[in-house]
């Protein structure tokens, strides 16, 4: 009895949390009823006053009872009334939501607006590892954008852009689905992909995407409208509105006096050579005007996790991209992946991996090189290769601020845990923060581990 008393008023006080936007309403609703009592009890202090009156309206103004007793009774019924009827209509309205939350409503208001309140996050990439930015960074900010590559030409949106002539919408998917409630049978239903029949290989996501673009005039459109359905945190947005953007490779393949030029983002891991660069065509992409907007804004900005050169870098190349964040007074974190991936970065190391970016866009785009320094045997099965740390004395290194950290996940230890790594995140920003407050502080520090 306890315990349920002090969760109540627990809960109770909950309610005066400040940023809700519930306060001032309630504020307004008195305010309202005040301004009807008084008219109604203009009302009836002219009943009282009149001498004559029917035998049920001497009953019902309690009249033959002394005024102590008349306000007494009706202090009590009123505030009874009231109490009963907010109780009731609460509970009719949101009986339709009961069902699908385990919480009270008082803690998802209180979480949602810790959310509202949260930093401007931008995070940048594609494939897997930008879902698991957004799933974790999505528990303590609302504020979260998306930046997706849309050079994609393999599986179903490879399939949808060949045939249909639409922006490739497989990355837009996963991080729509990555910023919703991963439990809701709506996200799982977006996610769904046909196992057999002429929708092999496609997921439902991907041709809804594809239908709403049609609808609504393009793909942008498209996914605003799909966050909507599914009320995601945040948002996605494409790097580019451009439908015709191809990533181009440059590899040097053992046995071959020259380099073999690779076209298509989806050959380019086939290639079984080494990456010398990546490129664009056509090489002036410009950047869509929101991902600019948002990159301007923010707090802070995620290049990372995911292939580095079918993920990132079409991302990154895209103009205005690079020129947005160099431009942006948001601390910037590089996350590098957790394993190699094969065909692209075979036995790279951190260094590795900040050379290749650097080769291509140019030194001092990020602020912090965020690496993973915990490498389980289980779980990793036999062919993951994990990205090992450089010497902190490496020359690529010596320009960034190298953190270190587990950021594993303990059961695909080749990818990231978005717990783990939307902590650190926070931690770094928390940090830098701070030391750019103090006297006498610089924005970059030395490297450490």
């Amino acid at each position: 009895m306890k315990s349920y008393q002090r969760r109540t008023r627990h809960a109770m006080l909950k309610w005066l949390t400040p940023g809700l936007r519930v306060k001032r309403w309630l504020a307004l609703l008195f305010f309202g009823i005040t301004v009807l009592a008084v008219g109604l009890a203009q009302v009836i202090v002219t009943l009282y006053r009149s001498e004559a009156l029917p035998e049920g309206l001497y009953v019902l103004t309690l009249r033959f009872l002394p005024a102590w007793a008349r306000v007494l009774v009706a202090a009590v019924v009123g505030l009874g009334a009231t109490i009963i009827a907010i109780l009731q209509l609460n509970r009719s309205i949101l009986a339709p939501f009961a069902d699908r939350r385990q919480t009270s409503l008082i803690d998802v208001m209180v979480a949602h607006s810790r959310r509202q309140r949260g930093l401007k996050v931008v995070a940048i990439g594609g494939g897997t590892g930008l879902p698991s930015v957004l799933r974790g960074m999505k528990a303590y900010t609302g504020n979260l954008t998306a930046i997706v590559t849309m050079a994609d030409d393999g599986g179903s949106s490879g399939r949808l852009r060949r045939e249909l002539g639409v922006p490739p919408p497989g990355d837009l998917r996963s991080n729509i689905a990555a910023l919703a409630d991963d439990e809701d049978l709506m996200t799982q239903l977006f996610q769904y992909r046909f196992a057999n029949g002429g929708l092999e290989g496609h997921s439902l996501g991907n041709l809804f995407l594809t239908a709403l673009a049609d609808i609504t005039g393009g793909m942008d459109r498209a996914v605003v409208e799909t966050g909507r359905v599914l009320a995601i945190e945040g948002q996605v947005l494409p790097a580019t509105l451009h439908e015709g953007v191809t990533l181009v490779a440059e590899v040097r393949v053992p046995g071959e006096s020259s380099a073999r030029r690779v076209v298509g983002e989806s050959q380019i891991p086939q290639a079984g050579g080494q990456i010398e660069r990546v490129f664009l065509l056509p090489d002036h992409v410009r950047a869509f005007p929101a991902a600019i907007r948002a990159i301007l804004a923010a707090d802070l900005i995620v290049i990372g996790p995911g292939s580095l050169y079918t993920s990132l870098l079409p991302t990154l190349l895209v103009h205005g991209i690079t020129e947005a964040i160099r431009a942006s007074a948001a601390l910037t974190i590089y996350v590098c992946n957790v394993a190699t991936q094969p065909g692209e970065t075979d036995g790279y190391t951190v260094a590795d991996h900040v050379l290749a970016l650097e080769k291509h866009i140019g030194q001092g785009l990020f602020d912090i090189v965020l690496a993973n320094n915990s490498f389980p045997s289980k779980n990793a099965g036999p062919n993951t290769r994990y990205v090992l740390p450089s010497s902190p004395a490496d020359r690529a290194l010596q320009r960034y601020q190298l953190h270190l950290a587990d950021l594993t996940d303990s059961e695909r230890p080749w990818r990231h845990d978005p717990e783990k790594l939307a902590k650190t995140l926070l931690a770094l920003y928390d940090s830098t923060v701070q030391a750019a407050s103090s006297p006498n502080s610089q924005r970059a520090s030395p490297p450490s581990g």
